[in-house]
């Protein structure tokens, strides 16, 4: 042992720094819980009684070594000079700029935070999925146009698996592990074999919602979806529903808002209609509960899906769905101050 301390005290007489980060580590390792001083006093009970006298005064003086060197250090550093013209010359030569959230994000975060309040939860999934999650289970035929290599990215490997088309995969998984009622919204990212344009691209982001539960009717959503519409563009802002068709709903709408830029009076952008398309809706198949093992006769239950980037677009009045993938700061830093 006291080879040891002699060491240590060669070691604490020899060492010297400019960094502060160098001396708080120095004193951690030589003061610390579990630090050599330390290790030494733990050590001290096991030494024989003839020689704890000496060898309890060399750790002290060790320790009182350590102590002093440290404080030294720490005196001189703080008092270093910090040149001629008493500027810190180690600050950074330019300003640190704050980034800001994505518009992906900020439209996501506020989708959530609408259905969050009528007691919709988030369910994810994997991106790359199977056939019966993201067609079959959802009623998909299998000579469906949306199976097709145009519309669909394949693992060439295996045809059975493939990039989710949409995230209603999510929801079948959901129905598959959880009993109703059923209350969750499914955001994510998703893939479509389609060429890119300044209104359509081959990745975005969606969000789609589903409730399941007994008397659910096509009156709860509508004011679910009204809800989340004047949420999101105003208490002014009015809803249509359009008959449509899907696979997995029957019946179905599309569902349109009123023009926020011309507030329904016409423009170029809804193409003087007053009206905007934003998402797909509708009441649950019953083939769509019965393959996931829920009783179509005791449950019913509605469904909805909107494009993350589509809602960004109409809200904050982006003409080109392309410049949300481009990373481009200029564009980015637009977002800094929004909501």
């Amino acid at each position: 042992m006291l080879d040891n301390i002699k060491s240590l005290q060669a070691e604490v007489e020899k060492f010297s720094t400019t960094s502060l980060q160098e001396l708080d580590e120095f004193r951690i390792r030589m003061l610390g819980k579990k630090g050599a001083v330390t290790l030494l006093f733990g050590d001290f009970k096991l030494v024989p009684p003839e020689q704890k006298k000496d060898l309890g005064q060399a750790i002290n003086v060790l320790k009182n070594t350590i102590q002093d060197k440290i404080k030294t250090l720490l005196s001189e550093l703080k008092h270093k000079d910090e040149g001629p013209s008493g500027l810190d010359l180690s600050a950074p030569g330019e300003p640190v700029l704050l980034g800001s959230r994505h518009p992906v994000s900020l439209i996501r975060n506020q989708i959530i935070d609408i259905f969050k309040r009528l007691g919709f939860n988030v369910s994810k999934g994997p991106e790359i999925e199977d056939d019966w999650h993201v067609f079959s289970a959802l009623n998909f035929p299998p000579e469906h146009p949306a199976r097709d290599m145009q519309d669909t990215f394949f693992i060439e490997q295996d045809p059975d698996i493939l990039l989710r088309t949409h995230t209603s995969s999510v929801q079948v998984r959901v129905m598959e592990n959880e009993k109703p009622p059923i209350r969750t919204i499914s955001p994510g990212r998703v893939f479509r074999n389609e060429a890119i344009s300044a209104r359509s691209h081959c990745i975005f982001h969606q969000v789609e919602g589903l409730y399941i539960d007994r008397n659910v009717s096509f009156a709860d959503l509508k004011q679910t979806l009204l809800f989340f519409a004047k949420e999101m563009y105003g208490q002014d802002t009015k809803i249509r529903l359009r008959p449509s068709y899907f696979p997995f709903t029957e019946p179905s709408a599309e569902m349109d808002v009123s023009c926020t830029l011309c507030n329904g009076k016409g423009c170029n952008v809804c193409k003087y209609t007053g009206w905007l398309e934003i998402l797909g809706c509708g009441m649950v198949d019953p083939n769509v509960l019965e393959s996931v093992g829920i009783d179509s006769q005791e449950f019913t239950g509605f469904a909805f899906g909107m494009g993350i980037e589509r809602i960004g677009l109409l809200k904050y009045g982006i003409k080109d769905i392309r410049l949300l993938f481009e990373n481009d700061m200029r564009f980015l830093e637009q977002f800094q101050n929004a909501l």
